[in-house]
């Protein structure tokens, strides 16, 4: 395997040829990351018999994580968008919260969702509400979708019982302590939402994207939907309320003290709270919305939908397969042992859960991974202490938020649903991720300096 210097050069070139790739050639996303996965393989000293099903692995597994929640989120989409449902929901989100500022409010909304909520899941969600208020208020499309998936970013990263937060809080044995790292993380996580907030409005002055484009044609046709009678609030409601309630039920039967017990209703709220089955459910719940039942509303829309998700998958897909090989690299192991210096203090599960995320992806494994390498330096550092141990928390959730990319799904959910470009979403929502990074870690050290 090469050395730290020559790894580190190897991940940095992957990052430039992405961007080169889809930018400079306009060659599309899928083959970009599935060459790029080849070359990282091959530069990384991987056998060569072994890239193939390396790919194949990765690009097979974040498809079977949330392949089918894409489809299905897709088309929930579609027919909340074509009934007038959308529509609805963004009138009464204006009429309640977001007269004022609809893009801070998107920003709220995401944050509370994700707190129990996937932010893969959570944004799919809500990508037809958000689109319905851009074409109700006019606001710059890319102010409202990175509004919406910082906002949910920042508490998935910070706020339990997301899983990553979670499992480091288990790790760093803060399970009969988790208030403060709720409490805590909550406060943390606020900052970096704003953070992202104050970034996706300076970014609607600076960008614009494909949903801008749209944003007048699809403004007609929701004036022309308008002209007639759109559906009921609740029925609007009902297909993106249920899976929010039924994930934050089957969220709050897993936690570890097991409130709901482990019995038959423990079983009964784990299984309508995976998030497959809580969107299969909101889907069914979209049928009142259909105007009427026949081949357009029941196929073609349907079909339309599967159609949409196609190149999100295909994409998502290639991404999943370019992380897999960073993944396999173990570049965020060298890089760490590198780095495992005590005198850098909270500097020092920062710095670890950044480079754990930027080089596999994944924020929830990063939480994990560098929860677990930090357990046995608390003494050392002087933070074996309750509040010591919630700010290596803490600290950990602000790396594991440094930096979203390529080799990370929820990158690619966010720029397909948003209609981004790779550049876009690198200079809109990687940037973004960075900042909410530092954000939160300069948080994290000023409540150190007071506790």
């Amino acid at each position: 395997m090469p050395e730290v210097a020559t790894m580190a050069l190897i991940l940095v070139s992957a990052i430039t040829l992405i961007i080169v790739g889809t930018t400079l050639f306009k060659i599309h996303p899928f083959l970009v990351l599935l060459l790029v996965s080849i070359v990282v393989a091959f530069g990384a000293g991987i056998p060569p018999a072994e890239v193939a099903p390396l790919v194949g692995e990765g690009f097979g597994t974040i498809l079977q994580q949330i392949g089918l929640i894409i489809i299905v989120g897709t088309i929930m989409g579609i027919i909340l968008e074509k009934s007038g449902a959308a529509l609805k929901l963004a009138e009464m989100l204006l009429r309640s919260v977001g007269r004022y500022n609809p893009t801070l409010a998107l920003s709220c909304i995401g944050f509370i969702v994700s707190i129990p909520v996937f932010c893969d899941s959570a944004y799919i969600i809500l990508s037809a509400l958000k689109k319905s208020l851009i074409n109700r208020t006019g606001k710059p499309a890319i102010s409202m979708s990175i509004a919406l998936a910082t906002g949910l970013y920042a508490a998935h990263t910070f706020v339990p019982p997301t899983p990553g937060p979670i499992a480091a809080a288990g790790n760093l044995q803060l399970t009969q302590h988790l208030g403060w790292v709720i409490l805590f993380g909550g406060l943390v996580g606020i900052t970096g939402m704003m953070a992202g907030y104050v970034w996706a409005v300076f970014m609607g002055k600076k960008m614009k994207t494909k949903e801008d484009a749209e944003a007048q044609a699809m403004k007609n046709i929701s004036d022309n939907l308008a002209e007639n009678p759109l559906p009921k609030g609740y029925k609007a409601l009902t297909p993106i309320l249920a899976p929010i309630v039924l994930i934050t039920l089957g969220t709050v039967a897993s936690y570890p003290t097991h409130p709901l017990g482990t019995g038959t209703l423990f079983q009964w709220f784990v299984t309508l709270g995976n998030p497959l089955n809580a969107l299969l459910i909101g889907l069914f719940s979209c049928i009142p919305l259909l105007p009427v039942l026949n081949k357009e509303t029941l196929h073609d829309w349907i079909t339309e939908g599967i159609k949409a998700a196609a190149p999100i998958l295909l994409i998502t897909g290639a991404g999943g397969a370019f992380g897999f090989i960073l993944k396999a690299t173990e570049i965020g192991s060298m890089l760490s042992r590198e780095l495992l210096d005590p005198s850098l203090g909270l500097a020092l599960p920062f710095l670890l859960a950044a480079i754990m995320k930027t080089s596999q992806g994944s924020s929830t494994v990063a939480l994990i991974t560098t929860s677990a390498i930090m357990a046995p330096l608390l003494a050392e550092l002087q933070l074996a202490t309750t509040m010591g141990r919630t700010l290596v928390v803490l600290a950990t959730g602000a790396g594991s938020m440094t930096f979203s990319h390529a080799n990370d799904s929820y990158f690619w959910v966010v720029t397909q649903f948003s209609k981004l470009t790779t550049r876009q979403g690198y200079f809109a929502f990687s940037a973004a991720t960075i900042i909410q990074g530092l954000i939160t870690f300069l948080a994290t050290l000023f409540i150190s300096f007071w506790m």
